[in-house]
Protein backbone atom coordinates (compact mmCIF):
# COMPACT_ATOMS: atom_id res chain seq x y z
CA UNK A 1 0.00 0.00 0.00
CA UNK A 2 1.60 3.65 -1.11
CA UNK A 3 2.34 6.02 1.46
CA UNK A 4 -0.71 9.08 1.64
CA UNK A 5 0.85 12.02 0.81
CA UNK A 6 -1.16 15.17 1.54
CA UNK A 7 -1.65 17.74 -1.28
CA UNK A 8 -2.50 20.69 0.95
CA UNK A 9 -2.68 20.63 4.35
CA UNK A 10 -5.53 21.94 5.64
CA UNK A 11 -5.28 21.98 9.70
CA UNK A 12 -2.25 20.68 11.95
CA UNK A 13 -3.36 19.79 15.09
CA UNK A 14 -0.07 20.26 18.16
CA UNK A 15 -0.06 18.43 21.13
CA UNK A 16 2.76 17.67 23.84
CA UNK A 17 2.87 15.20 26.04
CA UNK A 18 5.27 14.69 29.35
CA UNK A 19 5.64 11.41 31.48
CA UNK A 20 4.07 9.27 29.10
CA UNK A 21 1.10 6.81 29.88
CA UNK A 22 1.52 8.60 33.22
CA UNK A 23 1.86 12.42 32.62
CA UNK A 24 -0.04 14.96 30.92
CA UNK A 25 -1.12 15.91 27.41
CA UNK A 26 -1.43 19.92 25.99
CA UNK A 27 -2.25 21.31 22.90
CA UNK A 28 -0.91 24.14 21.34
CA UNK A 29 -3.93 26.23 21.61
CA UNK A 30 -4.50 25.65 25.27
CA UNK A 31 -7.94 23.76 24.39
CA UNK A 32 -6.51 20.51 25.69
CA UNK A 33 -5.08 20.06 28.69
CA UNK A 34 -4.99 16.43 30.53
CA UNK A 35 -3.83 14.50 32.75
CA UNK A 36 -3.03 10.60 31.44
CA UNK A 37 -2.86 7.61 33.24
CA UNK A 38 -3.04 3.92 32.61
CA UNK A 39 -6.47 2.78 33.30
CA UNK A 40 -6.80 0.46 36.58
CA UNK A 41 -7.33 -2.32 33.95
CA UNK A 42 -3.68 -1.92 32.87
CA UNK A 43 -2.50 -1.69 36.56
CA UNK A 44 -2.77 2.20 36.89
CA UNK A 45 -4.86 4.45 39.08
CA UNK A 46 -7.01 5.26 36.56
CA UNK A 47 -6.62 8.63 37.28
CA UNK A 48 -6.71 10.60 33.60
CA UNK A 49 -7.62 9.57 31.04
CA UNK A 50 -5.75 7.08 28.66
CA UNK A 51 -4.05 7.36 25.00
CA UNK A 52 -6.72 4.44 23.62
CA UNK A 53 -9.64 6.77 24.92
CA UNK A 54 -8.23 9.79 23.27
CA UNK A 55 -8.00 7.64 19.66
CA UNK A 56 -11.64 5.99 20.83
CA UNK A 57 -12.81 9.41 20.92
CA UNK A 58 -11.10 11.16 17.66
CA UNK A 59 -12.02 7.72 15.22
CA UNK A 60 -15.40 8.26 16.73
CA UNK A 61 -15.69 11.67 16.19
CA UNK A 62 -14.01 11.46 12.53
CA UNK A 63 -16.05 9.03 11.94
CA UNK A 64 -19.31 10.84 12.57
CA UNK A 65 -18.08 13.65 10.23
CA UNK A 66 -17.18 11.25 7.29
CA UNK A 67 -20.90 10.08 7.75
CA UNK A 68 -22.25 13.67 7.57
CA UNK A 69 -20.11 14.15 4.62
CA UNK A 70 -21.17 11.12 2.73
CA UNK A 71 -24.77 11.59 3.72
CA UNK A 72 -23.84 15.60 2.38
CA UNK A 73 -22.40 14.32 -1.12
CA UNK A 74 -25.29 11.95 -2.06
CA UNK A 75 -28.13 13.84 -0.57
CA UNK A 76 -29.04 11.87 2.20
CA UNK A 77 -31.32 12.71 5.21
CA UNK A 78 -29.63 10.35 8.22
CA UNK A 79 -31.08 11.93 11.22
CA UNK A 80 -29.25 11.20 14.23
CA UNK A 81 -25.90 9.70 14.07
CA UNK A 82 -23.87 8.38 16.87
CA UNK A 83 -20.80 6.70 16.85
CA UNK A 84 -19.26 4.81 19.23
CA UNK A 85 -15.42 3.69 18.85
CA UNK A 86 -14.02 0.78 21.24
CA UNK A 87 -9.79 0.78 21.07
CA UNK A 88 -8.09 -2.18 22.48
CA UNK A 89 -4.53 -2.55 23.28
CA UNK A 90 -3.16 -5.86 23.25
CA UNK A 91 0.35 -7.94 22.88
CA UNK A 92 1.15 -8.19 19.18
CA UNK A 93 4.57 -10.97 19.87
CA UNK A 94 6.21 -8.81 21.78
CA UNK A 95 5.22 -5.32 20.90
CA UNK A 96 2.06 -4.26 21.53
CA UNK A 97 -1.12 -3.32 19.16
CA UNK A 98 -4.64 -2.31 18.43
CA UNK A 99 -7.69 -3.11 17.44
CA UNK A 100 -10.83 -1.11 16.42
CA UNK A 101 -14.51 -1.66 16.69
CA UNK A 102 -16.63 1.37 15.21
CA UNK A 103 -20.77 0.77 16.14
CA UNK A 104 -22.65 3.26 14.30
CA UNK A 105 -26.17 4.16 15.03
CA UNK A 106 -28.21 5.69 12.92
CA UNK A 107 -32.03 4.61 13.62
CA UNK A 108 -34.00 6.98 11.38
CA UNK A 109 -32.24 4.91 8.51
CA UNK A 110 -33.25 1.51 6.82
CA UNK A 111 -30.78 -0.68 7.04
CA UNK A 112 -29.21 -1.50 4.11
CA UNK A 113 -29.29 2.30 3.16
CA UNK A 114 -27.35 2.74 6.43
CA UNK A 115 -24.80 -0.17 5.98
CA UNK A 116 -23.70 1.56 2.72
CA UNK A 117 -23.75 5.31 4.11
CA UNK A 118 -20.89 3.51 6.73
CA UNK A 119 -19.19 1.52 4.36
CA UNK A 120 -18.57 4.64 2.20
CA UNK A 121 -17.69 6.78 5.32
CA UNK A 122 -15.20 3.63 6.05
CA UNK A 123 -13.48 4.98 2.74
CA UNK A 124 -13.29 8.38 3.57
CA UNK A 125 -12.71 9.09 7.00
CA UNK A 126 -8.63 9.71 7.89
CA UNK A 127 -8.58 7.69 11.02
CA UNK A 128 -10.04 4.65 8.59
CA UNK A 129 -7.74 5.58 5.88
CA UNK A 130 -4.74 5.95 8.06
CA UNK A 131 -5.78 2.35 10.11
CA UNK A 132 -6.32 0.61 6.73
CA UNK A 133 -3.87 -2.24 6.59
CA UNK A 134 -2.88 -1.71 9.63
CA UNK A 135 -4.65 -2.75 12.88
CA UNK A 136 -8.18 -4.45 12.86
CA UNK A 137 -11.03 -1.95 12.41
CA UNK A 138 -14.33 -3.62 12.62
CA UNK A 139 -17.03 -1.23 11.13
CA UNK A 140 -20.89 -2.01 11.57
CA UNK A 141 -24.34 -1.17 12.52
CA UNK A 142 -25.80 -1.17 16.17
Amino acid sequence: MPITVLEKPLYTAVATSTGGRDGRAKSDDGQLDLAISPPRALGGAGAGTNPEQLFAAGYSACFGSAVAHVARVKKITTGPVVITARVSIGAVGQAFGLAVELVADLPEMARPEAQALIEAAHQVCPYSNATRGNIAVDVRLA
